[in-house]
């Protein structure tokens, strides 16, 4: 944690799940309509999801329970993402391209909220 970070807005692995829920959006505009109430709102909810754990677990940061589940939160979401967009590759909604570059993205954000929480005690706010 090399560099003082004071928003969650400034973790890299926030900025990346945003971006990806990002692409993710604009991905589903071209799904099935028949997909709309469901598959596509499965993907957009937990992508979403995953930045908004991870916005909740910073301000967890005083008690360090509380910011690891948020965090484990995070992750579930995270992988519940590539659950679905396997089933957008089943579906033929997405190609497999599109499938492998969306699960090595989630890979990294799951790594990278991993590491927050194997390493806690580097992020909580410490009382003076």
């Amino acid at each position: 944690m090399g560099e003082r970070i004071s928003s969650y807005k400034e973790l890299h692995v926030y900025r990346n799940a945003m971006e990806a829920a990002m692409e993710i959006f604009e991905l589903t505009k071209s799904f099935p309509v028949e997909e709309k109430y469901s598959l596509v709102d499965q993907i957009r909810r937990c992508s979403r999801s995953v930045c908004a754990n991870l916005s909740e677990a910073w301000r967890k940061r005083r008690y360090k329970a509380a910011f690891i589940s948020k965090l484990s939160d995070s992750e579930t979401e995270a992988a519940e993402v590539q659950v679905w967009l396997e089933f957008a590759l089943r579906c033929k909604c997405i190609d497999e391209t599109t499938d492998k570059k969306f699960d090595a993205a989630y890979d990294q954000i799951i790594g990278q909220i991993v590491k927050m929480i194997d390493e806690a005690d580097k992020w909580l706010i410490r009382k003076k």
